[in-house]
């Protein structure tokens, strides 16, 4: 089952990359349209876009997270091919209780992935795996809610 955005989300980020491979930069139309679907996220995203927060973390299988340096200095995962984040607004605002489309963070890696700003990080698959292990552990100490996805998913996922 693929997990998809809804379509005025997918319009908008298709557009927003048509016009930066067109003319380098996101149209005023844009930035307004993204700000009116997300509110502030979209401003937060755009900072952490900005400051070079998003980083792109590879392995020989192919597999690819996403992690995000967050404005409390915390690293958060994202898996863009499921829409997930391992933070905490994710969890709380888009999981359980569906005010929010997306957090800030993986707002972030689509705008990055736009605009060309994703830092590149190779490691080995081992690395990517206790990677992810030790953000499962983390989220468990705290409560958080990647057990609802569970770690087996999250491997599939990505």
């Amino acid at each position: 089952m693929a997990v998809t955005l809804p379509a005025v989300v997918e319009e908008l980020l298709s557009e927003m990359a048509a016009a930066v491979r067109e003319s380098a930069r996101i149209p005023d139309d844009h930035l307004l349209s993204l700000k009116f679907i997300f509110g502030s996220s979209a401003i937060q995203a755009l900072d952490l876009v900005d400051r070079q927060s998003i980083t792109l973390v590879s392995s020989p299988s192919g597999r690819r997270v996403y992690q995000v340096l967050g404005s409390s200095g915390k690293t958060y995962i994202c898996l863009a091919s499921c829409h997930y984040c391992s933070c905490p607004a994710f969890a709380f605002s888009v999981l359980r209780k569906s005010d929010s489309l997306l957090c800030k963070h993986l707002l972030a890696v689509y705008l990055s992935q736009i605009m060309g700003t994703c830092q590149q990080l190779s490691i080995s698959d081992k690395q990517l795996t206790e990677i992810l292990l030790t953000e499962e552990e983390q989220d468990h100490q705290y409560g958080m809610v990647i057990s609802f996805w569970g770690l087996k998913s999250l491997l599939v996922a990505i």
